[in-house]
């Protein structure tokens, strides 16, 4: 899988979302190993993106197209500022439920120490985090450059996601959390999407 991350600021959220939902429909048809997008707008007009494909060459293919191009010129003039691009092939995918009826969907971005082992831990009592948390249903891990991470977290709801937060883990899993967060390397930042624009094909 091979994924693009957009990041940027807008004052005009209603109309950024208007310009994902008019790339679903117009232009995701011909988007050949398109498998899905999640993004929007926090409160505060950060804006960020998420697109996955197959393969880069995919995602290669579809920027190359005339119609992305247009779409782009003229959805780039709803930034406030330049946008930023990452993209990266170090993907990894949990889904537990239907990420496109997600409610809530929050996305950090960071950096850490030790990527291979945070990937690891990551993996870690899988079954007892699905128990705990019952509120995520779905979450992408990428790696980018440099220990840079970005990690998108699917949930029921926002209320169902912040009473599962305040819930107190179990010791197992609060070493595992314990041994994550010491791999940080400065603070990450969160995206909070309360109304999170999610696509897929078809």
């Amino acid at each position: 899988m091979f994924v693009q991350v957009i990041q940027g600021k807008t004052s005009q959220p209603e109309a950024f979302a208007q310009a994902i939902d008019r790339w679903k429909s117009d232009l995701s048809p011909g988007a050949a190993g398109w498998l899905g997008s999640t993004g929007g707008v926090t409160d505060d007009g950060r804006v960020i993106a998420v697109a996955r494909f197959e393969s880069e060459a995919a995602a290669m293919a579809n920027g190359a197209r005339p119609e992305q191009d247009a779409w782009w010129a003229e959805t780039a003039k709803l930034f406030d500022g330049e946008a930023s691009f990452a993209n990266s092939s170090d993907v990894d995918v949990d889904l537990y439920g239907d990420v496109d009826g997600a409610g809530f969907v929050q996305i950090m971005r960071g950096s850490g120490s030790d990527p291979e082992r945070a990937k690891k831990l990551m993996t870690e009592n899988a079954d007892k985090w699905e128990q705990f948390r019952p509120d995520v249903i779905g979450m992408v891990s990428i790696g980018h450059d440099e220990g840079a991470f970005t990690m998108v977290t699917y949930f029921t709801s926002e209320a169902e996601a912040r009473a599962g937060e305040s819930k107190a883990l179990p010791p197992e899993l609060q070493a595992q959390m314990d041994e994550l967060n010491g791999l940080m390397t400065g603070p990450p930042e969160f995206f909070d999407l309360r109304q999170p624009l999610l696509h897929s094909p078809g």
